[in-house]
């Protein structure tokens, strides 16, 4: 009985669907842009398996729908062994490559070579995933069997047919998006609150009345969140970068309002300016808007190095306008940031045009991520140019960021997509690991806008389009820590780069979405104009850094 049940469930698979599914499962074997733990790529593997199988049924309805001919039974067999054999072929050996593959990415990224790829734990993870695939796949099947063969009471069969798919399709849209998807959102979102909630023991309420969450402060310790006490309570103090700099230095200053500071991002706009004011950030040589990523959290790596660049002459100032991490923020509250965005860069640049010209600090804006995107949209350019902040410093802005996109789009012919020129270099440059900035023959205008970005880095380099194109940045010449193996293959490489892009973060530092300091260095030294730094200089405070 046992047996025939086997047998019976084996004959219910599509061969045609197996052979296809093969092929999609090899080709999530080869390199994308950072390297795959097993588990991720068993999970990776099982849904490429399964939308391969499912393209293979797909087009074999088509074909009989069609009624285009078919190959008589006794040699069709013959035929699908033969493809089997040689389907099965390339899977092994694409198994037994895995870890080669794998390995180039690796080494690119000065990681420790894998002596193997885990195939068995891998086949293993990509079954499971197939099933639960499959079985999701047939349940929607019987709905929509279920559903026309009903209607098929009443109105023409092949109308039938098309209003149970579409019934089918509504049913499990609204079940996935409606309740799975905003049950799981609630929680996180729960979960995320009461973390930014907590006081960690490290951080301590500054005792200085200059400093944000004080008693003396406009802004509560306890409405700072979790991202801001961090951010207010870190960094160089004035004794720290005194002792590196062995000259005299100031206490940095730097101003964060926490989402629980005010209800809406307008009312913690007006509430940081305040603060700005109150402790004297508009006497130091430098202010920088940031706009933090989605949990608010702000990258020390890129206003630490800014702060001992400047000997601590700088303020700056933030707001959180969300508890999620910047991927839920972004498919939740895609607009809120750059609201909240928006909101504090109009406060504070409304002021700062009141300042004497000279007698006022440079503007500039920082973002990284989700916050490198919503700070693109906090101005557009017709309402600054009467005024013109000083520039931008944008690290790993998301594939949707508008600006980022028009001008990549528009680089100048034979510049890589990776790093793009554009036009002159007067007024955008583009750097990653190695420092680009310096162009030869290109001078700078009033504004100076640079964006930081690794070729690895799936957030930015995440193409929708990848779903049946090639990505003009797989061209050659490739991206430093890009595998040379890396190829295009139509529906498989948009979800490898989709896997990528949740890894992105858990990167080595200086490649995927983790920005190094000796490259936000390298940045803000171009975008800030700094002088009187010496070559050895620079080299001590990345070593420095790096020590860290």
């Amino acid at each position: 009985m046992m047996r025939g049940w086997t047998i019976r469930l084996l004959h219910s698979f599509s061969l045609v669907g197996l052979l296809t599914g093969t092929l999609f499962f090899a080709a999530s074997l080869t390199p994308s842009l950072n390297p795959r733990a097993a588990l991720m790529q068993g999970v990776l593997s099982g849904l490429c398996l399964a939308v391969g199988y499912g393209i293979g049924v797909f087009s074999l309805w088509l074909w009989t729908y069609l009624e285009l001919p078919m190959p008589a039974p006794g040699k069709a067999r013959p035929v699908k062994r033969i493809a089997a054999l040689i389907c099965a072929a390339i899977a092994l050996v694409f198994l037994w490559r895995a870890s080669e593959w794998q390995n180039s990415i690796r080494t690119l990224m000065e990681l420790k070579p894998v002596d193997s790829a885990q195939p068995l734990k891998i086949g293993l993870i990509a079954l499971i995933t197939f099933v639960l695939a499959l079985m999701l796949a047939r349940l929607f099947q019987i709905t929509f069997r279920l559903v026309s063969g009903w209607l098929a009471l009443f109105i023409p069969r092949r109308i039938a047919i098309v209003a149970g798919v579409s019934v089918a399709v509504l049913l499990f849209g609204s079940i996935i998006n409606g309740v799975l998807l905003r049950y799981a959102l609630h929680v996180a979102d729960g979960s995320y609150q009461k973390l930014d909630a907590l006081v960690e023991d490290k951080a301590r309420q500054p005792a200085d009345p200059a400093k944000t969450g004080s008693a003396a402060s406009l802004i509560d310790w306890e409405h700072l969140g979790r991202t801001g006490r961090e951010f207010v309570t870190t960094g160089p103090a004035k004794q720290d970068l005194q002792s590196f700099l062995k000259r005299d230095a100031l206490e940095p200053i730097r101003v964060y309002a926490g989402l629980r500071s005010a209800d809406t991002a307008e009312e913690r706009a007006r509430l940081a300016l305040a603060e700005l004011k109150r402790v004297g950030a508009f006497d130091r040589s430098i202010l920088v808007i940031i706009t933090p990523t989605g949990t608010g959290w702000i990258d020390p790596a890129a206003i630490d190095t800014l702060e001992y660049l400047r000997g601590g002459d700088v303020a700056s100032v933030a707001i959180q306008y969300s508890y999620l991490p910047s991927w839920l923020s972004l498919m939740v509250e895609p607009g809120y940031g750059g609201d909240a965005a928006r909101a504090l860069f109009a406060e504070v640049y409304r002021y700062w045009t009141t300042l004497p010209r000279d007698h006022r600090p440079k503007l500039y804006l920082h973002g990284l991520s989700l916050g490198a995107m919503n700070s693109e949209q906090s101005n557009e350019l017709f309402e600054v140019l009467g005024d013109p902040y000083q520039g931008a410093l944008w690290s790993g802005p998301p594939y949707s960021s508008r600006i980022w996109r028009s001008i990549t789009r528009n680089r100048n012919p034979g510049s890589p997509a990776w790093l793009p020129r554009f036009r002159d270099g007067s007024y955008v440059r583009f750097t990653n690991q190695n420092n680009a900035l310096d162009i030869p023959n290109a001078h700078w205008g009033p504004m100076r806008i640079v964006y930081l970005q690794y070729a690895s880095d799936a957030v930015t380099f995440f193409e929708p389009k990848s779903f049946y194109r090639r990505p003009d940045w797989m061209a050659q010449p490739r991206g430093p820590d890009v595998s040379a193996d890396l190829r295009w293959y139509p529906i498989v490489t948009f979800l490898q780069l989709a896997v990528d892009m949740v890894a992105a973060a858990t990167m080595p530092m200086g490649h995927g979405h983790v920005y190094a300091p000796e490259h936000y260095i390298d940045a803000w030294i171009e975008v800030t104009d700094v002088q009187g730094w010496t070559t050895d200089d620079i080299v001590r405070l990345k070593r420095h850094f790096a020590e860290r």
